[in-house]
């Protein structure tokens, strides 16, 4: 095992630069740690500031637990759904305000779901309001020992205050560990079932990776996508803190080449503690936005093994992979295969387990959440029901319009073909003047006719005295000849 890690750590190492930039080098996080020593396995950028998204939950939910400790909320306390923890973005339940439920459900929703309505509702309700549970998660962290730490929401949603580190969200894992063992059970479940709504965890290496116990992962475009990791061989348990990935599925494969890594080594005397890691040099975290989220591709997600980065303009895997970086000086150089992209597209982890979904509820315990979801069930129905019935009403109603515009039409032709003026031979017609040009065909017509008797007429007189003539006696004749 040990021979391919480092046989993939050589090959990809002579990859890595530095990424030159207005703000200078560019770092992703890492860093791994034994969390019973809490000596460093490996780490690079350890201390730099980077933008947690929804990692921020973890300290969300340590702030929670140890207000239990205190006695001052029990996790069957009810929190109430407020219109603003409703209005919040996606990841989210989508509970509408008012709706109840208790923290321990709440916890496990954030940590499987990560829903930002149910992890805004946890701050409003346990803090008062949000600013004042983001006065509580900075005053536990520092008491923790979480040094660049800032905090201003529950959620991690994008606020450009807000930014942790890799060894200060080491520094929680432990203090989760260490504080609340009660509560490990939280960090790995496999699904949550919400009725008959299942969803499985973030998490890509639960169910994968053999060990892999927890805890949290996190993406928005400025910070790239993150996670911390617990996992467990031979009673050994590692953290691994892994930030700043482009995709769910690289982050989840160098996560776990990080605790193949991890596994094979012993942590010496030698080797540093969280405490001991130098400040960065940097004063504000870089913007991984024009990396991660590039308009010309679909939005990623935080979702099990999302797609590697592939494709896009020339020498994009390589300008990532120069994201990078290298390992602290003094340490074993690492450089992991994983941390290029392009060594990474024929590699997969193995499918998931089969899940176990844990049961939650809204309202005080399952009965009422029951009842609760099948009243919000047939509200639903009924909802629904009523809007195909507008529908076909309406559809019907446009039917009815077209049909009797498309009667009205039909008469207004026929009323204009009867007012309508026309042609007629004889009769003129009822809209037609008193005086009207007589018919020149007509006229001429009964002109010839009118002839036709005149010339027999003419012709009748004429001929009767010729034969009269041609009738008289012969002394006439001579008479007649002479004359001619």
């Amino acid at each position: 095992m040990l021979n391919r890690v480092v046989g993939r750590v050589i090959g990809a190492f002579a990859a890595l630069t530095a990424l030159a930039g207005s703000a200078g080098a560019v770092t992703a996080p890492i860093v791994v740690v034994e969390v019973d020593s809490g000596k460093v396995i490996y780490s690079q950028a350890a201390t730099d500031p980077w933008y947690p998204a929804s990692i921020t939950k973890l300290m969300t939910t340590y702030v929670a637990l140890d207000l239990v400790r205190q006695g001052k909320i029990s996790r069957d306390s009810l929190l109430t759904i407020s219109p603003a923890a409703a209005a919040e973005p996606p990841s989210k339940m989508g509970f509408k305000p008012g709706t109840q439920l208790t923290l321990d459900n709440a916890l496990k929703i954030i940590m499987v779901k990560s829903a930002n309505d149910v992890a805004w509702a946890v701050g409003e309700n346990l803090g008062g309001s949000i600013e004042g549970f983001a006065d509580l998660m900075n005053e536990t962290a520092r008491r923790i020992g979480m040094r660049e730490s800032r905090w201003y929401n529950p959620n991690g949603l994008p606020e450009p205050r807000q930014w942790t580190s890799a060894r200060d969200m080491a520094t929680l894992a432990r203090a989760l560990m260490r504080d609340f063992p009660e509560a490990h059970d939280l960090f790995n479940i496999s699904a949550i079932q919400y009725g008959k709504y299942v969803v499985a965890n973030h998490n890509g290496l639960l169910g994968r990776y053999a060990g892999a116990d927890g805890m949290k992962t996190g993406f928005i475009c400025s910070g790239g996508f993150n996670v911390v990791a617990s996992a467990t061989r031979n009673g050994r348990r590692i953290v691994a803190v892994v930030m700043g990935q482009a995709s769910a599925r690289e982050r989840d494969l160098k996560t776990a080449d990080l605790f193949d890594y991890g596994f094979s080594q012993s942590a010496g005397w030698t080797a540093p503690t969280l405490e001991a890691l130098p400040s960065s040099s940097l004063s504000e975290p870089p913007d991984m936005r024009p990396f991660i989220c590039d308009r010309k591709k679909p939005m990623p997600v935080d979702e099990g093994q999302g797609a590697i980065t592939a494709g896009g303009p020339a020498g994009a895997d390589n300008a990532f992979s120069q994201l990078l970086g290298s390992p602290t000086s003094g340490q074993a150089p690492l450089a992991l295969a994983t941390l290029n992209s392009a060594n990474m597209r024929g590699r997969s982890l193995p499918p998931r387990a089969p899940l176990q979904p844990i049961a939650v509820w809204t309202g005080s315990n399952p009965a009422e959440g029951a009842a609760m979801l099948a009243a919000e069930e047939e509200a639903a129905k009924n909802t629904k029901a009523t809007k195909l019935a507008a529908a076909k009403e309406k559809r019907e109603a446009a039917r009815q319009a077209a049909k009797q515009a498309k009667a009205e039409k039909a008469a207004k032709q026929r009323a204009a073909a009867v007012t309508a003026p026309h042609s007629h031979k004889g009769a003129l017609p009822a809209s037609a003047s008193a005086y009207t040009a007589p018919d020149t065909k007509e006229k001429k017509g009964s002109a010839k006719s009118a002839a036709k008797p005149a010339l027999k007429a003419a012709a009748k007189p004429a001929a009767k005295p010729a034969a009269k003539a041609a009738a008289k006696p012969t002394g006439k004749k001579k008479s007649a000849a002479a004359d001619e």
